[in-house]
């Protein structure tokens, strides 16, 4: 009595199991009872590209000195707010004052040795006119007086010179903007900007007023955006509100970053964001198109069948395969142009899958 018993509550578990995992006969079509549909209906549907990317100053400079030297005293902090021409950093300029006195020196010489030759230039003058004096030595202090002339132009040009490289001496800020950073101490020798070289970064000015989100897109997604499309830019701050933004530039070139190709993307921030500060990361969600009041179901309920997609709609006690053609998708819902119907039903799994074999 007791196996018999036993061998009742063996079939009954097989019998549970069995019908939940579709172990009877499947329905016409191959799909079972247990096959999982849901109804065509209209709905709205808004894509979205979800992006991540870093804020940064649409206007920022490397302020770098155009003469080389010993920085004598910063003016400026991190975080400063400056103006346009107001000064950042001066740099020692006493070896520059020594040639400019020797400069000085040099042109009052030159000017001594200019009149001198100036009188002699007009005695010869009236002398050769009245056929006192030769051609030759005329001619000769003719040049002396030019020569002499010129040697003071160069003497005045050179002063010029060091006095420029004096007023260089004075960095001033070339914006309005804040100090980003300063890079350098008092008392170290920085070298000048030239072809030859970058020259030594002073510190980074940027205009805060205006930000940018700089990302990289990845081919497939960058083709979805196009120049002047709305962003919604979410802060770093969980409670902070989304942020409005606007595609500003797409690189024309791909390039590659982490492994990965693509192009890279600026957008502007529209209007003050004072919870966006440089560096920070963002994410961010463009959209990339909209469709209102159209045929829909989920994703789910669309298979690809090679190169077409397919829905399987339920067609009494089986189904019916019918090739469609989809528009606009979301993370939920994929928009139906052709194949569907609004009201009919469709398998959100393929039949061949939708029980055991």
């Amino acid at each position: 009595m007791q196996k018999f018993v036993v061998v009742l509550l063996v079939a009954g578990v097989l019998a549970v199991v069995a019908w939940q995992y579709g172990w009877f006969a499947r329905q016409p079509g191959g799909a079972s009872k247990e096959a999982p549909s849901v109804e065509v209906v209209r709905a709205d549907i808004a894509p979205v590209l979800s992006l991540s990317g870093e804020v940064a100053p649409a206007l920022q400079v490397e302020v770098k000195p155009e003469i080389g030297g010993r920085i004598r005293t910063i003016h400026v902090s991190t975080g400063d707010t400056v103006q346009k021409g107001q000064l950042l950093i001066t740099i020692d300029d006493t070896d520059l004052r020594t040639d400019l006195a020797a400069a000085r020196s040099e042109i009052e010489g030159a000017r001594l040795r200019l009149e001198k030759n100036r009188g002699n230039y007009e005695r010869a003058r009236r002398l050769y006119e009245r056929q006192l004096l030769s051609r030759e030595e005329f001619v000769n202090l003719e040049a002396d007086f030019q020569i002499a002339e010129n040697d003071l132009e160069k003497a005045q040009r050179k002063e010029q010179t060091v006095q420029d490289k004096i007023s260089k001496t004075r960095i001033p800020s070339p914006m309005d903007g804040q100090i980003l950073d300063v890079l350098v101490n008092e008392g170290q020798v920085v070298v000048a900007a030239a072809s030859v070289n970058s020259g030594t970064t002073l510190v980074n000015v940027a205009d805060l007023s205006r930000l940018l989100i700089n990302a990289h897109v990845n081919q497939l997604d960058a083709g979805r955006l196009a120049t002047g499309g709305s962003l919604s830019i979410n802060p770093p701050e969980p409670e902070a509100p989304p942020v409005e933004g606007r595609v500003s530039f797409i690189a024309p070139l791909a390039t590659v970053k982490n492994n990965i190709k693509g192009f890279e993307v600026s957008a502007e921030i529209v209007g003050l964001a004072h919870t966006l500060k440089p560096g920070v990361s963002v994410a961010m969600k463009a959209p990339v198109g909209e469709a209102k009041d159209v045929l829909a179901v989920p994703i789910t309920a669309v298979f690809r069948d090679g190169d077409s997609k397919v829905a399987y709609v339920k067609n009494g006690q089986g189904h019916e395969r019918r090739a469609v053609e989809t528009g606009l998708s979301d993370t939920r819902l994929v928009e139906i142009r052709s194949g569907l119907h609004e009201g009919e039903l469709v398998l959100t799994v393929e039949p061949e899958k939708t029980s055991l074999p």
